[in-house]
């Protein structure tokens, strides 16, 4: 894995927004994996930025989203369609027709899984980012998950639901369920761009460059790919000392 620790958040997201601005430079028609949160919101604006300077253009870009809640209109401010389109999509030229997320519908959520893995196995990912939970869940593949899950419905942890409920009134109001891509979909990326920031992440950053291996902590399959870049600032990398790198 390659590592490039930044001063604090604002640089850290011009890092990975001018990383992905370059790919789509070089590949106008990327296939980008997106994510959602706290963590890429600087990103989004970034590129945004350089959207409407005239640097880049998402025209012929395709996305597909990590995951989506489960039980939460599309049209909630919550969901992971709402967010894409306010920090994101709204802003910019991508084609509607070229963005996807997993469905969000109770009514067939096993056939959910499958339509969603199939648009995935039918493509490549060129560049997949992502954020990092303090137990290493990346989208939401939670901790004993296999490293050849593809897309699946996940019963959120309470420690999870408990990160994730400064975005709702109150903890009740956090889905149980997501649909996310399975940590196989997510090795399968061509490029892998890991961001994470602030002193809360620094455990979780210690563990993923410890080396070890294991299902207990799903960032750790990141080891196993072989263009992965993390990106964080100095209060997560306080933990790393040079001499373990």
């Amino acid at each position: 894995m390659n590592l490039i620790i930044c001063n604090d958040y604002e640089s850290a997201s011009k890092v990975v927004a001018n990383m992905i601005s370059d790919s789509i430079k070089i590949k106008p028609n990327i296939t980008l994996g997106l994510a959602t949160g706290s963590t890429p919101i600087g990103v989004y604006n970034e590129l945004i930025s350089k959207y409407n300077r005239g640097l880049i253009s998402f025209s012929n870009v395709t996305t597909y989203n990590l995951d989506e809640y489960i039980g939460l209109p599309i049209d909630h401010k919550e969901s992971y369609h709402s967010f894409m389109d306010r920090n994101l999509f709204n802003h910019v030229d991508i084609k509607r027709e070229n963005i996807h997320l997993p469905s969000c519908d109770l009514n067939d959520l096993n056939n959910n899984c499958i339509e969603y893995n199939k648009m995935l196995n039918s493509t490549s990912i060129d560049l997949q980012l992502l954020g990092i939970g303090a137990n290493g869940h990346i989208g939401f593949n939670e901790p004993g998950t296999s490293f050849e899950q593809e897309t699946f419905i996940v019963e959120l942890t309470n420690k999870t639901r408990e990160d994730n409920k400064r975005f709702f009134n109150s903890i009740e109001e956090v889905p149980k369920l997501a649909i996310t891509m399975g940590i196989k979909n997510i090795l399968d990326s061509k490029k892998i761009i890991l961001m994470a920031t602030g002193e809360n992440k620094a455990s979780a950053v210690k563990r993923l460059f410890s080396q070890e291996v294991s299902l207990d902590f799903p960032a750790s399959c990141l080891n196993l790919h072989n263009d992965t870049t993390i990106v964080i600032d100095k209060e997560a990398a306080k933990f790393i000392l040079k001499n373990e790198l």
